[in-house]
This record gives structure tokens, C-alpha cells and sequence, in this order.
């Protein structure tokens, strides 16, 4: 699960299927070009900004 926080304050949640030896960057980046691609006001593109859980 990766948790990016758009210019509207909100958080949004995006669950993104990686192999296991992903790196977190790529999931960061999986993530956010799902959100840009969607309804949502615009994800702030900080690696650091995000947060990134592993889900079993």
C-alpha cells in the first residue's frame, strides 16, 4: 500500500502488486502515475512524502 498526499490535502491510497524484491522507489513511482492518471487533484511527486507499506 502506498499512501500519497495530493495538493489538497488529502492522503490517497494506492495498493500496488510488486514482487517481493521491488525496490520502494518503484512502488512510489507505480503509485503516483496511477493518481496522476485519475480524477484526483495532483499527488506530491516527494519520494520522502510518501508512505509505503508491505502488505501480505
Amino acid at each position: 500500500m502506498v499512501d500519497l498526499p495530493a495538493i489538497d490535502g488529502r492522503q490517497y491510497v494506492y495498493r500496488v502488486y510488486a514482487p517481493a524484491d521491488a525496490l520502494l522507489a518503484d512502488l512510489f513511482w507505480e503509485a503516483w502515475h496511477c493518481h496522476d492518471e485519475g480524477p484526483f487533484p495532483r499527488a506530491l511527486d516527494l519520494f520522502d512524502a510518501a508512505v509505503i507499506r508491505r502488505v501480505s
